[in-house]
């Protein structure tokens, strides 16, 4: 209410305006800091706290566009104040992706953000004298940017670090805060994971080409004709990033942001089908569930990634496979005992505060304790009652080859190497090698090659090239006569077609490159593949020879293979 004016002197209706909306921004308040309290594990027991504050957000959006000048003259509406509100419904948006790995949601997030930016809804915040609400509009670039990272939107992550870089040296400049290193981490974050990937693919003006490496239509190997395979689906899978100094933004290592691209598929433009924001009601979920659900864990204690495993387990539909990604620092065992048992070699690091010496832990106990702080093989033993594929991409991966099926389901591990040569070593914190070539084989083959740029019509024919490639490994490993069942089990389900297939490219291509010489250094599995059928296969070996020459890198590759042994 404005000057000499009293209560009174507003209309009934107006006042009666002003106070509907202060009710459904309090009450739009109270229920977005109650998400906080809900657990983060569970399919069930969040959706419907969701779906009203959802609805809450819906009408107050609406309710301020329909009263925008009754709110302007009689509440004081500010700018700003719209801009919470529309920043809390991308955040809503965003963490509804989080929960149900439909990417369409990050979308609406995006349009949100995006209409925070184009409107200047927080332009005026510089002007007043309140470091708090500028402390809000650094939190929502930063929230935008996390957005953007995940939509690829390159060039515009790199406008908005601009914008956000300017706008922290603003604030530290005006306000004498204490959280002025915590600003300037943030940039150097984000900045560093902009540049992890080793090539960039340009154009014929050389600026450079954003490569999505999501599943696309056309990107699977289809199933031959008559070709009996499992019928399982991966629903549920973990991805777990726990390696120390490896670059990283807002609690998503490279490797599980690469992880958690490898298994969605490319998002629906949602803003293409209807011409305004937010249309997409959380419960109006796609027919069919595009994803597998995902739970993203950073650097997590044993107890909370034990808590997240036996949801998901729980949760499990009939017929589904479990996925456990599992990017972490090695733990070695400190002595050999007379029987070794799945708690015997070690295994990867769980979060704990300890001494960390040259990226391995200490170890400070009775050697014939088991390490604590570690999750084990056998700490897995419980959840192979169903079916389960894990990925372990550690300089102690090989610990999961102690595996034993004891119920009979399908089980596959795939297992990075543990020893890198020192060129590939160096980069080791623009995140792995293995798990590069999970999520973009050509990306992974030409970083290992040397390659800082690739031209986009060569990348393309490269990519083209591969796709021929990877029909040819699908028809070796579903040909195989001696192949373990296990794997054919699992091959119905295409994110799981395309991570096996991309594990046979990798271990052939590193097997032929002539700086991997140990036999650690080629990527393992449980259980072990026939190598003559797939990874030394001689029409695999010519086909990376093919590639090798396209690239114009032959000459790093052993030409007759039988000169690798």
């Amino acid at each position: 209410m404005t000057g000499a004016e009293t209560e009174d002197d507003i209309p009934l209706g107006e006042r009666k305006t002003v106070t509907d909306f202060c009710y459904l921004l309090d009450k739009s308040k109270q229920l977005f800091n109650g998400l906080r309290d809900l657990p983060q594990y569970g399919h069930k027991q969040w959706q419907s706290y969701f779906g009203r504050t959802f609805d809450v957000y819906t009408k107050l959006w609406k309710f301020q566009q329909q009263h925008r000048q009754v709110l302007d003259s009689r509440y004081g509406l500010k700018r700003w104040q719209i801009g919470e509100v529309a920043s809390k419904i991308g955040q809503l948006y965003y963490h509804y992706y989080l929960r149900t790995s439909e990417t369409s949601y990050l979308n609406e997030a995006f349009s949100f953000y995006s209409a925070i930016r184009q409107r200047s809804y927080y332009f005026q915040v510089n002007k007043e004298d309140r470091p708090e609400l500028v402390v809000k509009k650094l939190r929502y670039y930063a929230r935008y940017i996390v957005v953007c990272l995940l939509l690829n939107k390159m060039d515009l992550v790199k406008v908005l670090v601009k914008e956000l870089s300017e706008e922290i040296e603003d604030y530290t400049q005006r306000f004498n805060t204490e959280d002025q290193l915590e600003w300037n981490l943030v940039l150097q974050e984000v900045a560093a994971f902009i540049e992890a990937d080793p090539v960039v693919v340009l154009n014929d003006n050389n600026s450079v080409v954003t490569i999505s490496n999501r599943l696309q239509e056309g990107s699977v190997p289809p199933l031959e004709q008559g070709m009996v395979v499992g019928q399982l689906i991966l629903a549920d899978a973990l991805i777990i990033g726990n390696c120390n100094n490896q670059v990283k933004f807002s609690e998503l290592t490279i490797d599980m942001f690469r992880m958690l691209q490898a298994l969605e598929r490319e998002p629906v433009n949602l803003a293409t089908q209807t011409s305004k924001q937010g249309t997409m009601e959380p419960n109006e979920k796609p027919a069919k569930r595009e994803n597998p659900h995902k739970y993203l864990l950073y650097k997590p204690t044993f107890s909370q990634l034990f808590t997240f495993l036996s949801a998901s387990f729980k949760e499990l539909p009939a017929n589904s496979v479990l996925l456990i990604y599992l990017s972490a620092t090695g733990v070695f065992p400190t002595g050999h005992s007379d029987y070794e048992g799945p708690y015997d070699f070690g295994g990867v690091l769980t979060n704990t505060n300890r001494d960390v010496v040259n990226g391995e832990t200490v170890q400070k106990r009775n050697q014939a304790q088991k390490e604590m702080h570690c999750l084990h093989p056998g700490d897995l033993f419980p959840f192979t009652r169903k079916p389960l594929f894990v990925i372990v991409d550690s300089s102690n991966s090989t610990a999961y080859k102690n595996f034993t099926n004891l119920f009979g389901q399908p089980l596959v591990c795939l297992l990075s190497p543990t020893v890198y040569p020192k060129s590939v070593q160096d980069q080791s914190q623009r995140g792995s090698l293995f798990t590069l070539f999970l999520y973009s084989p050509l990306l992974a083959f030409s970083s290992v090659c040397g390659l800082n740029s690739v031209q986009r019509g060569l990348w393309e024919r490269a990519q083209e090239f591969l796709r021929k490639v990877y029909r040819d490994i699908g028809q070796m490993l579903t040909r195989s006569r001696t192949i373990d069942q296990a794997f054919l089990q699992f091959f119905g389900d295409e994110f799981l077609r395309l991570l096996l297939i991309r594990f046979v490219f990798c271990s052939a291509a590193l097997r032929l490159h002539k700086l991997f010489r140990e036999s650690q250094s080629f990527p393992e599995s449980y259980p072990e593949l026939p190598k003559q059928d797939t990874v030394e296969s001689s029409l695999l070996q010519k086909h990376i020879l093919e590639l090798a020459t396209m690239l114009d890198v032959q000459s790093l590759f052993w030409d007759d293979s039988l000169e690798a042994y």
